[in-house]
């Protein structure tokens, strides 16, 4: 995986993209007449996040939070998971129908379990947003375990190599770049999952997220705030796949010698 350099275009083009949507987004606003609390223009939305600012950082702070704690549960749980499963293809074969589960199954209708189980607040929160991320990450991960050069298999296996060894010094370094794919998939998710949690669980215990925001701007009919929850929202996800591509970078110079 070579390290893409940073170039003026790949600065410019984005903000030129960016500069275009908010045109046509204030370009709809003027031709459809529509009334600022159906659809509010971009000035609006601008203000209404300058006035709401101390409330809206700390919004976005607890979701991050608690969509930081889910992402790392789900991205350690993942990674054990694929080590057992890299393990046996019966284990595999056995079990991976389950991890489909976190998959398949609608978050909205889990949520209200997982609060009777583990009440309301915080905890649970974290939980749902693990449960909506982990499958990218086991899925990932063991297809780079699985995924080994059979002529490096054969020398390590030629040269006397232990399980450990084999799974610490050749299947591990490889798996890394797949492991990176399924946590930038799940940086999202877990945002996503904490907003959907904070639906059901995180308000009612002093736990207010951007989940209790747009909940509270909806009940309000108040589109510009929910607007300024939604570009908040969208923030958190891009501040967390940052981050995740800036850990990919290091990851890869510690393990593949690459970036």
């Amino acid at each position: 995986m070579n390290k893409q350099p940073i170039t003026w275009t790949s600065i410019v083009l984005p903000v030129l993209t960016l500069l275009g949507a908010i045109a046509f987004w204030e370009l709809v606003v003027l031709v459809s007449g529509l009334e600022p609390y159906i659809l509010p223009g971009p000035g609006v939305v601008a203000e209404t996040m300058w006035q709401r600012a101390p409330d809206l950082v700390g919004y976005t702070l607890r979701t991050g939070m608690v969509a930081f704690g889910g992402f790392a549960i789900a991205v350690v749980l993942g990674v054990l998971v694929s080590l057992v499963f890299s393990q046996s293809s019966i284990i595999r074969q056995s079990g991976y129908p389950f991890a489909i589960f976190f998959q398949t199954v609608p978050i909205v209708a889990v949520a209200p379990l997982v609060i009777v189980i583990f009440g309301f607040g915080a905890l649970s929160v974290v939980i749902v947003s693990a449960m909506i991320s982990l499958f990218p990450i086991i899925t990932s991960t063991t297809t780079g375990l699985i995924t080994v050069d059979p002529g490096l298999l054969d020398l390590f296996r030629l040269n006397k190599a232990t399980r450990w060894q084999i799974l610490w010094k050749l299947q591990m370094p490889g798996a890394i770049r797949y492991l990176l794919t399924g946590m930038k998939t799940s940086s999202g998710l877990a945002v996503v999952g904490a907003i959907v949690g904070e639906f059901f669980a995180g308000f009612s215990s002093g736990h207010q997220g951007l989940g209790y925001f747009i909940l509270v701007s909806q009940s309000q009919t108040s589109a510009a705030n929910l607007f300024a929850g939604t570009i908040c929202s969208t923030l958190l996800g891009v501040v967390v796949f940052t981050s995740v591509s800036l850990l990919g970078r290091f990851l890869l110079r510690r393990w593949v010698g690459e970036g």
